[in-house]
């Protein structure tokens, strides 16, 4: 027996009415400005001067989000809606308007009529909202502004949210997007025990812009067969006839959601035996463009592309277009959906859910309300020891010790945390998860699979974009997690990354929406150790995408060593309405901190480390300052100082590591900014400044800007030099190495000592050293390789170098 009673007549006026009144204002969101309920004829002047929208998907969402409402009504189902063809936003701000939420978020667009006045006059108008479902529409988890997001955004959604259903309704045009096509494989790590439940709903409706969609043109038996491989039981609903559609779509639901229920039911009585459920979609075909004009000027608009966005483009110029659209907006019987006070019709609310029931106020659509702390351990118990005689002695993987950290979040939180990663977290060295939870996977496990089953909670697929959809839907129904990637192929989802933010910006421009967990990158596997890997893995861009974020959400971490991931990984997860990005090499390396110091290093955000610079400075003005920006770069940028210490000791140097990137911003251009002071204590006002960075070097100078004599920041990062070689040739080959830096040095320094030129000609021939030796061993040399600090020995400066100089120009000590 079904657990949704038959559709009944009322029940049918109810729904129906409900979605002419959605259709009605959706099409008067796209065209009026004025005569919101038709009082009179139209004219040109009720018409707005700029016709922007797309009216083809919204008949589509509309008769779903209906059909939803009432069956939420008859189950008390808690239900989130996400519109997959979120251009189509008149039809969701419409539904949102019609549920009362729309008044409770924006007081001023009241249910009658100057409210709906508003409410035309603001879409997609300046001052106003969107043409796209957005971060402004209540009840939404998913910018409409970009395609492709939908399902992995509804998986993340239903991960750990037990009684959830999430209803995606994924547009045929966005089903060509690469993002969704791997989407689908979202049920392949459902448990239906501890996690919710998503109703894909793909909607053919034939067209795109200008030309068809693929999977309308296909066979349907291919399209059934193409879902079936997915794993989905496929529910077909086709045609354009009222009222029959309406009983046939109803039917189709309630029989997904009796299906969807067993599944849970038999699942969590122990009735299961552990194999993937043979969930359902539906499949509903419908007129692009449906209830809007069907031929205009000649030509066919409805079921068609020309349906798209504007079906009638002239109507402020063409009194045929303007008949044409008061007799589709009349079409929708205005008289029966709305009362003389421009309220929605008793018929009209009866088809709309009740309190946190409605869609678009479902708190889920709006996680910061149900956001709780994070139950984080101690991470100074994940301490490496370091001490002043200690430091940079041993070379540890810093990401090791996340691993364990994290281990003992998914421990400590077994329903509000998750790590999402591409097939890559032992190859991160997060590996540690494994000994608390499984990777979660619901297809088939044979005996030489390790730490794979069911009741996993470790996500990890093959596709950054589902990693990072998914975490976008857990974090945004206000649950916590990481994504963690190689640094190269965080760029596959950087575009995810940038609809993060500008998600977050705009909320937090909305008082109604409440904060929700960070979205926390951590990018591994960095370009300067992709060495074995080659050039395809060595690219830090995502890095510069988040520094161009508006400061209000993007930060940026560099820690350089274990004890300093730590810290800012413990900080990260506090946060809220931010995008965190941290990058930290896998590979072994130098530790340098200890962890109260690391601690104080974090919580400012940059320092300078004496012990790495000239003895005795104190408050006297440096020769030079050696700065620095990440790990691999740090040590390079230690070892530089090191050389130059031992053998030009008169070169008095001062040097700094920043690790919150951000800090270097002047405080109007960024909240995490330093002062003036804090800057000039740092930089001085005219001190040249050697600044080894992890990323492009024009960064630096873009952080810069403006501060004091920005010229003499000169900066060395990765600029698109790379192969595969070894690991100190990654940096040699973009001129960032401990050899180029001090050349730097002894060319910027103030004092330059008579032996400057001798140590200037050293530096040229370790290079030209360097090239010989690794063809011929096929690794780095010894005193690169086995580096230590303090182990660094005056070399002879007057010997000759038992190899060919050929391969280095050797140009005089430039003036400076």
């Amino acid at each position: 027996m079904s657990r949704v009673e038959k559709f009944t007549k009322q029940e049918l006026l109810a729904v129906d009415a409900w979605w002419r009144a959605n259709m009605y204002l959706s099409v008067g969101q796209i065209y009026l400005q004025e005569n919101p309920l038709l009082r009179r004829p139209l004219s040109a002047d009720d018409i707005k001067p700029r016709l922007l929208g797309h009216w083809g998907t919204s008949a589509g969402l509309g008769f779903i989000y209906a059909h939803l409402n009432r069956l939420i009504k008859k189950t008390g189902q808690s239900t989130i809606y996400i519109a997959g063809p979120g251009h189509g936003g008149p039809a969701l701000v419409g539904a949102s308007y019609l549920e009362g939420t729309y008044s409770d978020c924006f007081p001023k667009v009241t249910q009658d009529f100057s409210g709906m006045r508003r409410l035309f006059r603001q879409f997609s108008a300046p001052g106003g909202i969107p043409s796209h479902c957005s971060v402004t529409t209540p009840g939404s988890i998913h910018e409409g502004g970009e395609l492709g997001y939908a399902l992995s955004h509804a998986f993340g959604a239903a991960f750990d949210n037990p009684d959830l259903l999430v209803a995606a309704v994924v547009g045929d045009g966005e089903a060509e997007t690469g993002p969704l096509e791997g989407s689908w494989k979202g049920i392949s790590f459902l448990n239906p025990v501890h996690d919710g439940a998503v109703l894909p709903i793909l909607h053919l409706n034939g067209a795109k812009i200008a030309s068809p969609s693929v999977l309308s043109r296909k066979d349907p038996d291919e399209v059934t067969s193409l879902f079936e491989g997915h794993g989905y039981e496929v529910v077909w609903v086709e045609g354009d006839d009222l009222p029959w559609m309406h009983e046939r779509f109803a039917a189709a639901l309630a029989y997904c959601y009796d299906q969807i229920k067993d599944i849970q039911e038999s699942a969590r009585q122990g009735n299961w035996d552990g194999s993937r459920p043979i969930w359902p979609m539906i499949i509903l075909r419908t007129p692009k463009g449906w209830t809007g004009p069907h031929q205009v000027d000649g030509k066919t608009v409805e079921g068609t592309w020309r349906a798209h966005q504007v079906p009638l483009s002239g109507v402020k110029q063409d009194p045929d277009h303007l008949k044409l659209l008061e007799e589709w907006m009349r079409s929708y019987k205005i008289e029966e959906l709305f009362n003389e006070d421009g309220s929605p019709s008793e018929l009209v609310e009866s088809n709309n859910p009740e309190g946190d029931l409605r869609m678009s106020a479902n708190p889920h659509a709006n996680g910061g309300l149900l956001t709780k702390d994070l139950n984080l351990p101690d991470f100074k118990q994940y301490a490496v020891e370091v001490t002043p005689g200690s430091r940079a002695s041993d070379r540890l993987e810093s990401t090791r010790k996340l691993g364990e950290f994290l281990r003992d979040i998914y421990r400590d939180n077994p329903d509000n945390f998750r790590l999402f990663c591409p097939d890559e977290t032992n190859s991160n060295r997060l590996g540690a998860v494994f000994d608390v939870s499984d990777r979660t996977f619901m297809e088939r496990v044979n005996v030489i699979d390790e730490k794979l089953s069911p009741q996993g909670r470790v996500m990890e697929v093959l596709s950054e974009h589902n990693c990072h959809g998914w975490l976008d839907g857990y974090n945004l129904t206000g649950r916590h997690g990481m994504f963690a990637s190689y640094e190269a192929f965080g760029m596959v989802s950087a575009s995810m990354t940038m609809q993060a933010a500008k998600w977050l910006q705009e909320a937090n421009a909305l008082d109604w929406r409440a904060k929700v967990p960070s979205t926390n990158i951590l990018l591994s596997s960095t370009c300067w150790r992709n060495d074995h890997n080659g050039f395809s893995h060595q690219a830090p861009e995502l890095l510069q995408i988040v520094l161009n974020m508006r400061g209000e959400v993007g930060r940026i971490y560099l820690p350089p060593d274990a004890n300093c991931l730590l810290a800012v990984s413990d900080h990260v997860f506090r946060t809220k309405n931010l995008v965190n990005l941290i990058v930290q090499d896998k590979q072994p390396q130098p530790q340098w901190l200890s962890m109260d110091e690391a601690i104080e290093h974090c919580n400012r955000g940059y320092g300078i480390w004496d012990w790495a610079g000239s003895d005795g400075l104190g408050d006297e003005d440096p020769d030079i300052i050696v700065a620095c920006a990440g790990d691999v770069v740090t040590m390079e940028a230690v070892a530089a100082a090191e050389i130059v210490k031992t053998v030009c000791p008169q070169i008095k140097i001062r040097f700094v590591n920043v690790v919150n990137l951000t800090s270097l911003y002047r405080p109007k251009d960024h909240p995490s900014g330093m002062s003036t002071q804090h800057f000039k204590d740092l930089f001085t006002d005219d001190v040249d400044v050697i600044f080894a960075f992890h990323g492009y070097p024009g960064a630096i100078h873009q952080l810069v800007h403006g501060r004091p004599d920005a010229d003499r920041f000169r900066a060395r990062g990765f600029k698109e030099q790379g192969t595969t070689t070894t690991p100190f040739d990654m940096v040699v080959r973009n001129e960032i190495d401990r050899y180029h830096l001090v050349m730097d040095i002894l060319n910027n320094a103030k004092r330059v000592p008579d032996n400057a030129i001798k140590l200037y000609r050293w530096c040229e021939s370790q290079l030209a050293r360097h090239q010989e030796y690794i063809v011929e061993h096929l690794e780095d040399m010894p005193e690169v390789r086995n580096w230590k600090l303090g182990s660094f020995e005056a070399p002879d400066l007057d010997a000759n170098p038992n190899h060919s100089e050929a391969h280095v120009a050797r140009p005089p000590l430039p003036d400076r």
